[in-house]
């Protein structure tokens, strides 16, 4: 496994076996895809399935309940919140949430690959990178790789973190992420995770795992201009804003 660690720290306790795994998949009319990728999430012996309908027009929901899934339905919008709205959902006793998107890009077979080293206590965090790996062609936007350029930029700069991309692909210990303070409740959710974890020098993991092109439909963010511009600006000033927070609360 082509792995790069981040972080310092001890090991964290060897989990349980098996450990107790929800998958949270948030999306908004992704009907073509969110049946196959529940059922392929499932297949890697995941605890549950749990799909945050954003509201959805299509039978995005009805797929995925149909698949094994068990559904919630966020209204606000908000990639953020859904996510959140997942946390809240999952399991009391899940020890690790995975997150992944719902429209097939994420190769869901690649989740034990982030799950083992959490188990093992060689991580508390690990994140699948988009950039490295086998991408088919077309798989990421240009302005998805350029979001990923700026974001390793800024975390190496700021940080001295070795995170290659802002992918939505990854696992993480619950109580771990209770303790990070996540707050974001936009597309600015995915760094913020990764800031907090490199402020707070937690053990953490990267292993590469591609990307595949979308089943079908088309990106909420690289398939829409104006969605892009607002997903870039969120995320721009979600690190500038987190950046001062961290560096203010180092220095209390």
């Amino acid at each position: 496994m082509n792995e790069v660690t981040h972080g310092i720290g001890g090991k964290r306790s060897v989990l349980c076996q098996p450990p107790v795994v929800s998958a949270i998949i948030p999306c908004l009319d992704e009907e073509t895809a969110i049946g196959q990728v529940v059922a392929a999430v499932l297949a890697q012996n995941v605890s549950e399935v749990v799909v945050v309908d954003g509201g959805s027009r299509d039978r995005t929901a009805e797929r995925a309940r149909a698949a094994g899934a068990r559904v919630i339905v966020e209204p606000r919008r908000g990639y953020g919140r859904a996510i959140q709205a997942g946390i809240a959902a999952a399991r009391d006793d899940a020890d690790i949430l995975v997150f992944l998107d719902g429209d097939g890009s994420d190769p869901a077979e690649r989740i034990s690959d982030l799950v083992s080293p959490i188990v093992a206590g060689q991580a508390v965090f690990v994140v699948g990178s988009r950039v490295r790996g086998s991408r088919e062609s077309g798989s990421l936007a240009p302005q998805q790789l350029l979001a990923a350029h700026v974001g390793r930029l800024l975390l190496r700069l700021v940080y001295g973190a070795g995170f290659t991309d802002l992918s939505p692909f990854r696992a993480i210990r619950r109580d771990e992420l209770r303790h990070l303070g996540m707050k974001e409740e936009t597309y600015g959710w995915n760094l913020e995770m990764l800031m907090r974890v490199a402020a707070a020098r937690l053990p953490a993991l990267e292993i590469a795992v591609g990307q595949r092109r979308r089943i079908g439909g088309v990106s909420k963010v690289s398939g829409n201009l104006i969605a892009g511009i607002k997903a870039a600006w969120s995320i721009s000033t979600t690190f500038v804003r987190l950046a001062i927070e961290l560096r203010h609360q180092r220095v209390g």
